[in-house]
């Protein structure tokens, strides 16, 4: 998959010529089933149409500019595991537009005519509450009376599970609270999180159970506190682990908020410090809790990983 990076109004063409695209429009957080119907339906026309398939998807979010939020932004899909699912779906081209407030004035007939009509689409896909333009004014409706006919426009309807819209917003009410099988099912795909092993207190080798500590990339979402079965990869292997997430009430300090991400990994006994790993997060087996002694707490972790075991093995 080609990556073009644009930014308005320097450079809003790529270096060579890449038409006739079938594109599709959207920020994609997540790339969850309603958003894989977008994409899909750019996939489909480009073959339709003998063009190539493309996504645009801007960085960083619009609410950053456009919202003034002042805390860090978190995302479903950091940016480069945006780019491996769709690499993985087969699109031809993805633009990632730079999200500027320069970028956030344009009317919405200049975003058509800069990056629809200039970059050689012949046919754009997006849901039907997708808005571009300055103040949100461009919608889909103004989207196909602009096209005029030098460009077809593909409108997606909402995608609904369980009588509920699946959207970014609900997949992260769901990793707050943990609920991994659930975005599992919106997502149709474990969800993610990329980071490096760090050295941690090592106080899980001399109770039986090493865990790799994994400090998570920056602007990552992490579920919420409780104990996952759990898949590591690392050094292109994959290791069935089960992980806890959250401050280690029986040995740290109250006051002592700091979050970790230990994963003890089956059958494994090496050294993997400073490698880069991807956790998959497929079951919540249950919440954090303090245990009385270290006996109490062996005990659970052990049934913790044979409640792992029998999930894998199922």
């Amino acid at each position: 998959m080609k990556i073009v990076h644009l930014n308005y109004p320097n450079h809003m063409k790529p270096e060579e010529q890449l038409g006739p695209l079938s594109m599709a429009l959207g920020f994609f957080d997540g790339v969850h089933k309603g958003h894989q119907k977008v994409i899909g339906e750019a996939l489909e026309k480009a073959q339709q149409l003998d063009a190539k398939s493309a996504v645009m998807t801007f960085d960083p979010h619009p609410s950053l500019v456009l919202g003034g939020r002042k805390e860090e932004m978190v995302y479903i899909t950091p940016l480069q595991q945006k780019m491996d699912i769709l690499k993985e779906m087969g699109v031809d081209v993805c633009f990632i537009v730079r999200f500027t407030s320069d970028f956030a004035q344009l009317q919405p007939e200049e975003f058509i005519s800069h990056f629809i009509e200039d970059l050689g689409v012949v046919h754009v896909s997006a849901g039907f509450d997708f808005s571009f333009g300055a103040k949100g004014q461009g919608n889909m409706e103004l989207m196909k009376s602009f096209s005029n006919g030098r460009f077809g426009v593909s409108v997606i309807g909402k995608l609904e599970d369980g009588q509920q819209k699946i959207s970014s917003t609900r997949i992260r009410e769901h990793l707050k609270s943990g609920r991994v099988e659930e975005v599992c099912r919106l997502s149709g795909r474990p969800f993610k999180v990329s980071g490096t092993v760090i050295n941690g207190d090592k106080r899980g080798r001399t109770i039986g159970f090493p865990t790799a500590n994994v400090e998570p990339d920056l602007g990552t979402f992490v579920p919420g506190r409780g104990v996952y079965a759990v898949r590591l990869h690392v050094q292109d292997e994959i290791h069935d682990g089960v992980c806890n997430v959250g401050f280690k009430p029986t040995f740290n300090n109250p006051d002592h908020k700091k979050l970790v991400i230990e994963v003890h990994i089956f059958d494994f006994n090496r050294d993997i410090y400073g490698e880069r790993v991807t956790v998959d997060w497929h079951k919540r087996i249950r919440d954090e809790q303090k245990f009385s002694g270290i006996d109490e707490l062996k005990a659970q972790i052990e049934r913790d990983k044979q409640e792992a075991v029998q999930f894998f093995r199922s």
